[in-house]
């Protein structure tokens, strides 16, 4: 079973802001990733690819962006004018 849980460190505790429906003592594998920075660039990255907007969020770009984005896309395309009333 795989989730997104949200919490905070405290020590070697992490308190989570939901309840897991997992029994006390099961074992699980934890993948920490910080909301407080952006994750670095890939090895071999040069500071234009960076600069770019594509270069600078690849690292956490996700398919659910990219439905987003084909959305707008589509969206932009559409007519906008509408028939006047008689």
């Amino acid at each position: 079973m795989d989730r997104i849980l949200r919490g905070v460190i405290r020590g070697r505790t992490i308190e989570l802001d939901e309840e897991t429906g997992i029994e006390d003592g099961r074992r699980v594998e934890v993948v920490l990733r910080s909301k407080k920075s952006l994750p670095g660039p890939p090895p071999g990255w040069t500071p234009g690819v960076l600069s770019s907007a594509a270069g600078a969020l690849a690292g956490i770009w996700t398919e659910e962006d990219d439905r987003v984005l084909e959305e707008i896309e589509r969206d932009r395309h559409r007519p906008s004018s509408r028939e006047a009333p008689e």
